[in-house]
């Protein structure tokens, strides 16, 4: 297998790290190898021990590497945490030209700018800068102004940041392995590559990626990102939740919650009991499944009235007529979207893995992988390009240059 003909997608998560083969072809992915592994080392996304996050990345790709006989030295990683930020920006420029044609260096101009006129907060760094929308001479709405004729040029851009440490410390644990990072990928970015379809990124939607230490946001509208937010609150709260309400060991109350887990229960279950180990370990007793259903039920309620205060409090809670789409290892919740649905009218349905995804899928069509799954579809397609012929610009990138290098493979093709 040809390495040119492969990509690897490298979900770095508080619970679990996996790492996905895909090989391409003709932009359709087979999945040929995959390696899971316990996260250790990380809290809420952040990497706190570096040993034993490069440890816990070293299996999981070891795993891939030998499922798909290949050696791994390049991926797409995922990254999320409390530290990422998000900033909503404008740039403008003039086009001083006679026949007043916007060109290839105008939009690379205009993108500096916006990206300049915003001051990036001390101690971090851009991760990506999302090219939402151009307007040209105030006509909004317009996705690729190259070509146009027009004397004033602006560009509405996502930047995404984060602190200069977490994400020094993420690439750390990989170049001790001799892993390039290709792109540093936000995790709810990625994920939306995975579960959300055009017609709802276009019309408007929010994708909740609820995951272990984590709940990564992303709100889309006209086709773009329009606004990014990470919670510190996710499924190892309510793993924690068990633990103290039902006085049984932290392994015991996640396997109790997968295996179990519930929000609501129905009429027949009311009676239904499960047993469970108790703290010491040399004893099990049973309790009520009920007694489970309202341990949990607080937390999913807090997540997601933390969610919809974060849109509210950024204006953005009208603009997703699509509903919402879960994705995560606690989507899997029994009962979450019947109980989303009853508690905000608005409808939420559980992301699923795309059609175009071959080989593995039954492996990996669990909304678990929806980071996985969809960074090996963002770097197919954003490998130089981002939908409708845009460019994300991501960490470590020059601007200037490789907004030009893109434009010109865009046009050759």
């Amino acid at each position: 297998m040809e390495s040119e003909d492969l990509t690897v997608g490298l979900d770095i998560g508080t619970t679990k790290i996996v790492a996905l083969v895909g090989n391409v072809t003709d932009g359709s992915i087979e999945i040929v190898g995959i390696g899971q592994a316990p996260s250790k080392g990380l809290e809420k996304g952040v990497v706190v021990d570096i040993g034993q996050t490069t440890n816990s990345i070293r299996k999981a790709v070891r795993q891939a590497e030998k499922m798909a006989d290949v050696n791994i030295n390049s991926v797409y990683a995922g990254i999320t945490g409390k530290h990422i930020n998000y900033l909503n920006n404008t740039g403008t420029v003039s086009i001083n030209r006679s026949d007043s044609v916007i060109r290839k260096d105008d939009v690379s101009r205009v993108i500096e700018t916006a990206k300049a006129m915003q001051q990036i907060p001390p101690q971090s760094e851009m991760i990506h800068i999302i090219p939402r929308q151009f307007v040209v001479d105030n006509q909004e709405g317009i996705s690729d102004p190259i070509g146009m004729t027009g004397t004033r040029l602006e560009a509405d851009v996502h930047i995404v940041t984060g602190a200069s440490t977490a994400v020094h410390n993420l690439t750390r644990c990989l170049d001790s392995l001799n892993i390039e990072i290709e792109q540093l990928v936000l995790e709810p970015l990625a994920s939306s590559h995975a579960v959300l379809s055009s017609a709802e990124k276009e019309l408007g939607v929010l994708l909740m990626d609820i995951g272990g230490g984590t709940t990564d946001l992303a709100v889309f509208k006209k086709g773009d990102i329009w606004f990014s937010k990470v919670l510190p609150v996710a499924g190892e709260h309510m793993t924690n939740d068990i633990t103290v309400g039902l006085q049984t060991p932290l392994k015991v109350a996640e396997e109790v919650k997968v295996e179990h887990g519930t929000v609501f229960l129905d009429e027949d279950e009311e009676d239904k009991k499960i047993e469970v180990a108790t703290v010491g370990g040399d004893k099990k007793k049973r309790i009520p499944i009920k007694n489970l259903a309202k341990v949990i039920e607080p937390r999913v309620e807090e997540i997601f009235n933390l969610t919809f205060q974060e849109l509210e409090d950024a204006g953005y809670r009208d603009l997703i007529p699509s509903g919402v789409v879960l994705s995560g290892g606690t989507s899997l919740l029994k009962g979450i979207v019947e109980y989303g649905n009853r508690h905000f009218d608005i409808p939420i349905r559980r992301g699923s893995t795309p059609e175009d995804i071959h080989g593995l899928r039954d492996v990996v069509e669990s909304p678990i992988y929806a980071t996985s799954v969809g960074l090996l579809k963002y770097s197919v397609e954003s490998n130089d390009y981002l939908r409708n012929g845009r460019k994300t610009i991501n960490r470590g990138e020059t601007a200037i240059s490789d907004i030009f290098s893109w434009l010109a493979k865009f046009f050759r093709k």
